[in-house]
């Protein structure tokens, strides 16, 4: 029979999908159950579920309730997913795989879920909060991967309730003569009328600046220079040795100054856009940084580049100076916020918000 214990949890993405079964004891969530499939090896999300769900291990209760993290947009129910062929309906899914309520909802917005619940083993802290401003409050969450999401979160009588967010395109804001020049050159060299913030903070942006820094005339006969110009024509090509933000990012650790001074105007750029969200969420709960990059650059989000530009922010710099902020490192914390929400749907009943 299904249970209102168990909570089934996925995180679904174009390249891996994660299904994972919860339970609750009352104090926290735990995985009981996972199993990971490569997405473009099946035909759509409702047969995959039905294998999971039929090769349960036999003592554990079916699922009554889930929460599918899909990387796509979700209106109405109903999702398009990204890199894949596939359309998706909530009620097909309960129908497909006997669950009474099941909720799609955007992979970057699903971590407000699971931001308050989170262990000192899935984040650290990047600057203490002080005493009279930590606790119950509006939340937020930006993270630099292929792009720059977004999200907020606002606390309720039944719970957070996450709100979606586009902010990754707004315009970028040059600070400096440096991010001013990266700018025209980025307009030019992509053919853009206007430059987002995500083609400069996020994963991809780390290359685009590594790309402009190598161009200058002191980088002739860098190593990095003809792999930097490949890149720029081959973003399709997600090999190794493609790889320019992760190459430019272990070049700057190993001590090459150019790539050094790419690397900390991305950081840069990246806590100024974290203190623009700080302040106009007001998210005294917290603010949280993900996406794909934050545990790859730890080191470099609890450096004073990326915490000053963050607190840079004129006559609210002391409100910014006392928010507590972290950085998620937890690979699987989709899944787990998923799961998060699932168990806040039982508790509500099911009732989709």
């Amino acid at each position: 029979m299904p249970s209102l214990r168990t909570f089934l949890a996925g995180d679904l993405g174009g390249t891996k999908t994660l299904l994972a079964l919860y339970s609750w004891d009352e104090k926290q969530l735990k995985q009981q159950h996972r199993r990971r499939y490569l997405s473009n090896q099946w035909t759509s999300l409702e047969p995959m579920l039905s294998d999971f769900i039929a090769h349960l291990p036999g003592e554990m209760e079916q699922p009554n309730n889930g929460c599918i993290a899909v990387a796509g947009p979700v209106r109405h129910g109903e999702a398009r997913i990204t890199n894949l062929p596939w359309s998706l309906k909530e009620k097909d899914l309960c129908a497909a795989t006997g669950l009474k309520h099941l909720e799609l909802i955007n992979d970057f917005g699903v971590l407000i879920y699971g931001l308050p619940f989170l262990n000192d083993s899935q984040q650290v802290e990047l600057q203490l909060s002080q005493q009279h401003l930590s606790g119950k409050g509006p939340i937020a969450v930006l993270g630099a991967g292929t792009g720059l999401g977004m999200a907020r979160g606002l606390p309720t009588k039944d719970g957070m309730v996450a709100l979606p967010s586009e902010g990754g395109h707004r315009e970028f804001a040059p600070r400096s003569e440096c991010e001013w020049q990266l700018c025209e050159w980025l307009k030019a060299d992509l053919q853009l009328e206007r430059l987002s913030l995500e083609r400069v903070v996020s994963g991809t942006g780390l290359g685009h600046v590594a790309r402009w820094r190598l161009q200058h005339s002191d980088a002739d006969g860098h190593p990095l220079r003809d792999l930097a110009d490949a890149w720029r024509h081959g973003a399709d090509d997600h090999s190794d040795h493609l790889d320019l933000p992760a190459l430019a990012s272990q070049a700057a650790s190993e001590g090459d100054s150019i790539l050094q001074e790419a690397l900390q105007l991305w950081l840069a750029a990246y806590g100024s856009a974290a203190g623009d969200l700080a302040l106009q969420e007001l998210c005294i709960g917290g603010l949280w940084v993900g996406g794909g990059t934050a545990a790859k650059q730890l080191q470099g989000l609890r450096s004073s580049t990326f915490l000053e530009a963050f607190r840079n922010k004129g006559r609210f710099r002391p409100f910014l100076e006392q928010l507590p902020v972290m950085a998620v490192i937890d690979p699987e914390v989709g899944l787990f916020s998923a799961a998060c929400r699932a168990h806040m749907l039982a508790e509500q009943g099911g009732t989709l918000t």
